[in-house]
């Protein structure tokens, strides 16, 4: 392999929210942190050299987005999931969560519904209750082996307020890269009650052995015609403090109140760092994503592995993209904030608790793999510690 993953870099004097929050904003030491959906790899060496050079050029201007900037994002989901987008559907943003945030306030009104399929990535809810619209959730279900869309429960939520469902695909924290099957049974229901459709596809990229990623999008003309689509670099390439990413959106009418609220709101320009480091991954960096798809997929092994043998009070299923694990305490029998104190206070790490996820968050804690595997290795021996001191 070219790339070390092994590598220890140190973290703790680099402005690292996932690194200082705990003791700036909690008052503790010596935890490990679990939780931030960043990497604890360096990113490839294709960006840094890039950005290298670009800060050795000492000025740092207004960037000019030429052709081949958004020819790198067009070749990259053409060659990858046989998406054949134009440059005009290209919209930039300073984020996936600001992309849902112009979504809801552009396409909801005040009063009106947004469904979203919880446990869910937090800003989900946020999102809608900040601008003072209203969360209508439908549950995923475990079947036992995984979960699975409420189809049913869904058709019988939508009423005439229901307006705009924000998907979340691959999914936040579950795991689930979902079938085209599923995608086609969920996009069925939406076309029927003319629903639109926000795609939250930042995970894209990160796929596990047997499993493909779909763009919602893809599916059909009639799917592409409602679909907005949220992509980005951050999470796939660990340049998430960037700010870069971009929203697809075919359909023109959509197209164009999205475009003028980000006029509004002047944030459309993109960083001159930003942009090179998504051209460059883009055009350059598939080797480097290979090779971390390898090792995070033997890490995910590892975990799971690990826990099966050592913590079997925790369940845990291997998910099928992402670099996370949504782990389940509830066979303790202990509350989210017992088994959060026993992390922190008895074990020293820190993971995300499932609570912010929604309903269905209870008893769950999210754990990030993406490290070396010596952090992991460390964790998983400071969980398995704070799990007995609960016994």
């Amino acid at each position: 392999m070219k790339y070390n993953f092994d590598e220890l870099v140190d973290r703790r004097n680099s402005d690292s929210v996932k690194w200082r929050e705990l003791e700036e904003f909690q008052g503790e030491k010596d935890v490990l942190p679990m939780w931030v959906a960043d990497m604890d790899f360096k990113s490839s060496d294709e960006i840094i050299e890039a950005l290298k050079t670009r800060v050795e050029h000492g000025i740092f201007g207004y960037p000019y987005i030429d052709d081949s900037f958004y020819e790198s994002i067009i070749n990259w989901i053409k060659n990858r999931y046989n998406w054949e987008i134009k440059k005009e559907w290209i919209l930039f943003t300073p984020g996936v969560v600001m992309g849902l945030n112009i979504g809801v306030r552009e396409l909801v009104e005040e009063g009106e519904k947004v469904l979203v399929q919880s446990p869910v990535y937090p800003p989900f809810y946020r999102v809608v209750n900040n601008n003072k619209r209203i969360v209508n959730n439908v549950p995923l279900i475990h079947n036992g082996e995984k979960f699975v869309m409420d189809y049913e429960n869904l058709e019988k939520k939508i009423d005439d307020d229901t307006k705009l469902m924000m998907l979340c695909s691959p999914h936040n924290p579950v795991g689930r890269v979902w079938t085209k099957e599923e995608l086609i049974k969920l996009g069925d229901i939406c076309i029927n009650n003319n629903i639109i459709i926000i795609s939250d596809e930042i995970h894209c990229d990160l796929t596990l052995k047997g499993h493909k990623h779909i763009p919602l999008a893809s599916i059909s003309k009639e799917l592409e015609e409602r679909t907005i689509t949220l992509m980005a670099p951050s999470k796939t390439f660990n340049i998430a403090g960037l700010h870069t990413s971009v929203a697809i959106i075919p359909n023109e009418n959509l197209r164009n109140k999205y475009s003028r609220a980000i006029e509004i709101m002047e944030i459309g320009n993109i960083s001159i760092f930003g942009a090179l480091a998504l051209e460059t991954a883009y055009n350059h960096g598939g080797q480097w994503l290979k090779e971390v798809m390898e090792y995070i997929e033997s890490n995910i092994d590892f975990a799971i592995d690990y826990i099966n043998k050592n913590i079997p009070e925790i369940k845990v299923h291997k998910p099928e993209g992402t670099y996370l694990l949504w782990l389940d305490f509830r066979s303790l029998n202990k509350s989210s904030d017992e088994i959060s104190e026993a992390l922190i206070k008895n074990g020293k790490v820190y993971l995300n608790d499932g609570r912010p996820y929604g309903p269905g968050g209870e008893g769950y804690f999210r754990l990030n793999i993406a490290c070396p595997r010596a952090i992991l290795e460390d964790g998983l021996n400071r969980i398995e510690k704070a799990v007995k001191s609960l016994q």
